[in-house]
């Protein structure tokens, strides 16, 4: 129950299971109840929305005359009743149905889904239709494919509504995905495995009809940037259930080769970290560039960074030190340790950022420590690749885990990455996971500059871009990063946008390209232009990336502007 003082609007939602045939009943007698209850009391049974669905109670509300009233300006303007049939009221002359409260609700059809399955899927079912996932507003940041197509199916509700009617249909014919799940990680590459999916592959292709098709390319449009896991009312987690069904759906059908390449970005990475200026040479090639994106439907794929993080830090001692040697330092060198978790998109593509932190922590007073590279599994996680993922996430725990035993700050510098440790692990792992805690930046700062004076404020301020990841799963790192600033003498000011487009691998991929360009014109183009460029910071490797690619020139990391400011 909750709603606005203001406005005197009490939004009640009963606590009903719809999928419960003697709660479902209930619902009309409650309905009937409040209509009775509110028109005792002189109030409406509707005030912002939802006036259709209760179209049965008009007639009461309105009043004959006033009713007659509506059913011809209805009638004037949509003599057919064409424009939503069956709500409100119909037009003067037509003797239509209107809808009904007892009518048949998703909740008959959702109990065709097995309880174990919708208790597993309980992302995708428990999605209510409130709709606020179709928000037009661009600096928003749900849901950027939904703002960009227009198209219902490419929001969070639709992406819900199709995933719940494929467990319906799966039901249907006795399939159990909870069942199929279970059976993957036993299940070994076969010869007959892959001739079957190369046929449903070539009989897809064919135009031989499956409704997974139709989920599949719903799914395929999210930018997995999972503002909906937190900015939706119901929390309904998109990419989680994304990836579930991508896993299944490829049991079936064929993975383009793109979604192994994406899958396998941490394993290849640091291998061509090793000859950047050589890889980075064969990719700027234009019949690569041709091959890749008319064959694996990749563009502007990323280059090395030159020179790379190991030769940045090649005799410095944050980059030499091994885990026995960090486990034999004093309490007190313990507590000016600092321990950098590198992710692969920074580490091997945005590299400087990495060794600025490095120089940062210094600068602080600081040992900073670059651990290992580990790979975090993020992309394997949103291309479904659900087995491998769990695996890469259970050793880079097990390693962290240990890692977290010094009693040192762990930091790590892209959002989504972090991130990922906190939430798909979480999801992934349960209670395997362990306790190990990886900080983002502005996390690690403010412990880090206790003991340093605040300064005045004053200059030109320098201006924020936060990542879509962050700024919804942490909704206060723009006001820890402005007081981080502060304390340096600067202001720091953030930008109001939405998505960038990018989103990882999403940008990059040739069926994506255009609406990642059309995403990133929304808002954050507009902003870029506003503003002057070399003030202007984003947490995030992809915005990075994508404003990079757009704009022609970069932005930094908030950190590479304190370093600056530092001196």
């Amino acid at each position: 129950m909750f709603g606005h003082v203001d406005a005197g609007v009490l939004h009640v939602r009963p606590a009903l299971d719809m999928c419960d045939p003697q709660q479902e009943i209930l619902m009309k007698q409650i309905s009937d109840e409040v209509v009775a209850l509110t028109a005792k009391y002189g109030g409406l049974l509707w005030g912002e929305h939802g006036k259709g669905f209760r179209a049965e109670y008009s007639p009461a509300f309105f009043g004959e005359q006033l009713f007659g009233e509506l059913r011809k300006v209805k009638a004037a303007f949509d003599p057919n009743n064409r424009l939503n049939p069956g709500k409100i009221c119909p037009p003067e002359g037509v003797d239509a149905p209107m809808l009904q409260v007892d009518a048949v609700k998703r909740g008959t059809y959702d109990r065709q889904i097995p309880i174990a399955v919708r208790a597993s899927w309980r992302g995708a079912l428990e999605c209510n239709g409130n709709g606020l996932c179709f928000n037009f507003d661009v600096k928003s940041p749900m849901c950027p494919s939904m703002k960009i197509t227009s198209n219902r199916i490419h929001s969070p509700k639709g992406r819900a509504t199709l995933v719940r009617e494929w467990l319906r249909l799966l039901a249907d014919r006795g399939i159990d995905p909870l069942k199929l799940e279970q059976e993957l990680p036993e299940k070994r590459a076969s010869l007959r495995s892959l001739i079957e999916r190369t046929r449903n592959s070539w009989h897809a292709n064919k135009g031989e009809y499956d409704f997974s098709h139709e989920v599949k390319e719903a799914m395929s449009g999210c930018l997995a940037c999972k503002a909906c896991s937190t900015q939706c009312p119901i929390k309904i987690d998109v990419p989680e259930f994304r990836s579930r069904f991508l896993q299944l759906y490829h049991t079936r059908y064929l993975r383009p080769m793109r979604d192994h390449l994406v899958a396998t970005v941490e394993s290849y990475a640091p291998l061509m970290a090793r000859a950047p200026k050589t890889f980075n040479f064969f990719i700027n090639q234009p019949l690569v560039r041709k091959l890749s994106e008319k064959h694996i439907g990749m563009v502007d794929l990323p280059l090395l960074s030159v020179p790379s993080l190991q030769r940045q830090l090649v005799g410095h001692r944050s980059a030499n030190m091994t885990l026995e040697q960090l486990e034999a330092l004093s309490p007190e060198q313990k507590a000016k340790v600092v321990l950098v978790v590198q992710d692969p998109f920074t580490s091997y593509y945005d590299a400087q950022v990495v060794a600025d932190f490095v120089r940062l922590a210094e600068k602080l007073g600081y040992q900073p420590v670059v651990l290992p590279f580990s790979p975090n599994g993020k992309a394997q996680h949103i291309k479904g690749f659900l087995n491998r993922f769990a695996k890469t996430a259970q050793k880079t725990s097990d390693f962290l885990n240990r890692v977290a035993g010094l009693g040192m700050p762990m930091v790590g510098v892209d959002p989504a990455l972090v991130l990922c440790y906190r939430d798909e692990y979480k999801q992934t792992l349960g209670d395997k996971r362990g306790a190990f805690h990886v900080m983002l930046v502005h996390e690690w700062l403010p412990a880090a500059l206790e003991q340093t004076s605040a300064m005045e404020v004053s200059g030109e301020p320098w201006y924020l871009f936060g990542h879509c990841t962050e700024v919804t799963a942490l909704p206060g790192a723009p006001a820890q990063w402005a007081s981080i600033f502060a304390r340096f003498g600067a202001k720091l000011e953030s930008v109001s946008v939405g998505c960038c487009g990018m989103a990882g691998t999403y940008g990059h991929e040739v069926k994506n390209h255009a609406n990642s360009l059309g995403i990133y014109e929304l808002s954050w183009h507009q902003a870029m232009q506003r503003l002057p460029r070399n003030r202007c910071l984003a947490t995030g490797y992809s915005c990075r990336s994508q404003v990079k690619r757009v704009e022609g020139n970069g932005v930094r990391h908030p950190l590479q502007a304190l370093l600056e400011i530092i001196g």
